[in-house]
Parts: structure tokens; sequence; C-alpha cells
């Protein structure tokens, strides 16, 4: 991320929200599933859209402008990166724009977040399990993407000789714990969640062809036991949700479900002492204050404080070539 060091940056930087909002008003309109394979009037994509057709028309020459859409003898038709990556039938579609549109009204309260020390987004005063079925598939599907990518990579990083059972707690789409099987096929995964989330679970399981492989738990991994012996237990993008204080119950938990020799693996932001890097780490600090009621991104000897005190040792902080960052704790004697 590059640092302001101009007034024309400064600038760039505070105009580009223009930008960001044209596209997630598109997704959000869902403008190119409608124009997709299609050559269309402004007038005939409103009526689909249900919107106003001059407003429509000024709006997609703005995407025009964006290199989104295409316009020719005044009828719009998709791009080929559009149709390639945005239109939602598309099996490389960015299912992390729809989670974004969501993203956008909770930063929008950012400044009052900043002024009383909370979020004040009205979806967040609920728990996920009552925010809706839109917001969740749309929040499953982006942790998807970003899962898939991210459990090979994990994988690669991981002893996993002697791993035979698996949890991910908070494990969403099961992404993670298909990576574990795909290095593994004698690995039997588990993954828990909350009841609304489950069904999604199920879908994805189905989906990516592990029924059979990976099982579901259905629970609050604050309230509910994990159950026993696993050789590794993994909390990826959990962490930054909860206070301290739960925390240390949440990785306690962990700990106590490892089979002795097992492992304990946190995939988060893991910050400096100063909490000014990483960068991503500081913005994403910020993301939990407007979008949570107590979240935050931790250091790393915060991690390792909780982690020593479930009684896991060998505690280290492993960092990718993409930047995400792991820490890893055994709870086996020293």
């Amino acid at each position: 991320m590059e640092q302001i060091t101009t007034p024309a940056q400064l600038i760039e930087t505070v105009n580009a929200f223009r930008t960001s909002r044209l596209i997630l008003s598109a997704i959000e309109l869902r403008v190119f599933d409608i124009i997709s394979g299609k050559k269309m009037t402004s007038s005939e994509i409103a009526g689909i859209a249900h919107t106003d057709p001059r407003a429509t028309d000024r709006f997609l020459n703005a995407l025009v402008g964006q290199g989104l859409v295409v316009k020719n003898n005044g009828t719009f038709s998709n791009s080929p990166f559009s149709d390639k990556f945005l239109v939602s039938s598309s099996a490389q579609f960015m299912a992390g724009m729809d989670h974004m549109v969501g993203l956008w009204r909770t930063w929008n309260t950012l400044t009052d977040a900043v002024k009383t020390g909370t979020s004040l987004a009205e979806t967040v005063r609920n728990s996920i399990n009552d925010r809706g079925e839109k917001w969740l598939e749309a929040f499953i599907a982006a942790m998807h993407a970003r899962g898939m990518e991210q459990g090979r990579e994990l994988v690669s990083m991981l002893d996993l000789s002697g791993t035979h059972r698996t949890l991910d707690v908070g494990g969403g789409s099961g992404a993670f714990s298909f990576a574990f099987i795909e290095r593994n096929p004698e690995i039997k995964a588990f993954i828990l969640d909350l009841p609304n989330v489950v069904p999604i679970t199920q879908r994805y399981i189905e989906k990516e062809g592990y029924t059979g492989k990976a099982g579901i738990l259905k629970g609050d991994y604050l309230k509910d036991d994990f159950g026993k012996d696993y050789d590794l237990v993994l909390m990826s993008a959990i962490i930054h949700i909860n206070n301290p204080e739960e925390n240390t119950l949440l990785i306690r938990k962990g700990a106590e479900a490892l089979a002795e020799g097992g492992q304990l693996v946190i995939i988060d932001h893991v910050m400096n002492e100063s909490r000014t890097e990483p960068i991503m780490g500081t913005m994403f600090a910020l993301n939990m204050l407007v979008g949570t009621k107590h979240g935050d991104t931790y250091t790393e000897k915060e991690y390792r404080g909780w982690m020593k005190d479930s009684g896991l040792n060998y505690i280290k902080l492993k960092t990718s070539r993409s930047g995400m960052q792991v820490m890893i704790g055994r709870k086996t004697a020293l």
C-alpha cells in the first residue's frame, strides 16, 4: 500500500470512493448479470433492474468509462473482463463483491464508531444467526473464495505428518478442511459453525465433492464443546471478532480439544507491538471497529500469551509469500 506524500495523491485517494461506489452499485443491481451475453439499451436494462431510465443510462455510461461495460450504437454489453469475473453464474465470479456491498455500509459509520468506540451498524446489533440469508450467503461466499486460495498455501506451510483428525472452528464453507483432505485423503475433517451457517456448509461440501470426507458440528464456538483428540485445530479469521477475554476462552478450548502432540493453527492479522504494521492489519482493526461489537487485531505477544496460558508450546509465527500470517502451537511438553 503506497503511502500518501503529495496533495495529488491525497485527492486521488479521497476521490476513489466514487469509482468504488459505482462498481458496488452495479453489483448490487446485478447489472452484469442482466446484460450477460446480450446487447441492450439503457431503457431495457432499467426495465429489468427496476431503475429510472435516464439515471440508468448515465450509470451505464460511467461503467463504460471504467472499461467494465461496452457501448455500441446505443446498446450496452459486458466487457470480456466483466463476463468472466462479475457475472454471478461464471465459474470465476468474484463472490467477495457482494460482501463488499455490506462493508461499504458499515465503513460509512466509521466517524461515529471512532467517537463511541464500537460499531453502530444496524446489522451488527444482531448475531450472525440473525443477519439474514442474503448477508450470510454473501459472507460465506467471500470467505470461501479466500479460503480455497489460502488453504492450499496453508498446507504447504504445515507439518501434517501424523494428522488424521482436524477441526476447523468457525469453518464456514469448509475451504480449509478441503485443502487438508486434498493434501491427505486419509484425513477426517470436521467443521464447526453456527446453526444458520451449517446448511450453507453442507452445500459447499456437496458442491466440492467432499461428502463423507468432511463432517459438520453445529454450535457456538464460545459456548459449545469441540470434542476431543484432534490432531489439528484450525482457527481462521475468527480471533479478530472477539475481545481478549473471549480469545482466552476460545484458544483454551482449542488446546483442550487437541490430542497429545497436536497443533493449534491460527490464521489472522498479527500486529507488531506498536500496532502499526502490517498496514493491512491497521485497516482491518478499523474494519472490526465498524463491523463488530468489540473485535480487533492483536499483537504477536498477545497471541503467544493466550497460547502459552493454554498449555501450548513450541509457539511460532510463520508468514507466507502472500503475507498470510499463521500462529502455530503444539500440545506437548517442552
